[in-house]
């Protein structure tokens, strides 16, 4: 569902742009409303959600799969965590539509998906493993890296009940938004994958905007 956010980029407390490649990991206070605004078109930001006060407490996409009846995220989305809690709810959203299957780029994947000289190439999991390594304030590791959200990603479900990666449905400009429900976690890697459509093979910077609770 399209809907446009009312609140302007000038009054945001942060603005960041993240690179291809980087990572993002920011903690987002309940009230508070974070915006990622895909700058060039067609990039996809592999995202996570772990609660501040548990990070044992994250975002499930099974939960949320199951409460809301539908694979996609969009504008209404309550993002659950794995007890059940709203996490952050999505307020707006010009892109459409946001994966929550596909999972994240690794070098395994990029061998079983591409080839084996893929292998070495930057992926997201191994910008989140930096992220936490480089973040121990946050007391997360390897161990608490699980299923992500793909925002702006397009993995269309087959008629078989499989997935496809196909040409992405974002553009220059757009965006999601959400509300945190409880303070958050965020931790995501604008992902480097030049061998996937749903970039047009050319991985681009994205901006991270939070404004505080009114």
């Amino acid at each position: 569902m399209i809907k446009e956010s009312d609140l302007q980029a000038e009054q945001a407390s942060q603005r960041k742009v993240v690179p291809a490649g980087d990572y993002y990991m920011q903690e987002l206070k309940a009230g508070q409303t974070l915006r990622i605004l895909d700058l060039e078109g067609n990039q996809a930001a592999d995202t996570l959600f772990y609660s501040a006060a548990d990070p044992s407490e994250r975002y499930s996409a099974m939960d949320t799969i199951r409460e809301q009846g539908n694979v996609y995220l969009t504008a209404g989305t309550k993002l659950l965590s794995n007890l059940g809690r709203e996490m952050l709810t999505i307020t707006a959203d010009t892109c459409g539509r946001h994966d929550t299957l596909g999972g994240a780029c690794a070098t395994e994947s990029n061998t079983v998906r591409y080839s084996l000289d893929k292998k070495c190439m930057h992926a997201c999991r191994d910008s989140w493993l930096l992220a936490v390594a480089e973040n121990e304030q946050y007391g997360l590791t390897k161990r608490d890296i699980t299923h992500n959200i793909n925002f702006f990603m397009n993995v269309p479900i087959t008629a078989a009940g499989g997935l496809t990666f196909e040409d992405g449905i974002s553009g220059a400009g757009k965006y999601v938004e959400m509300r945190a429900e409880m303070d958050v976690i965020v931790l995501m890697s604008n992902c480097p994958q030049l061998n996937n459509p749903c970039n047009g093979y050319n991985p681009t910077p994205v901006e991270m905007l939070i404004w505080d609770a009114a």
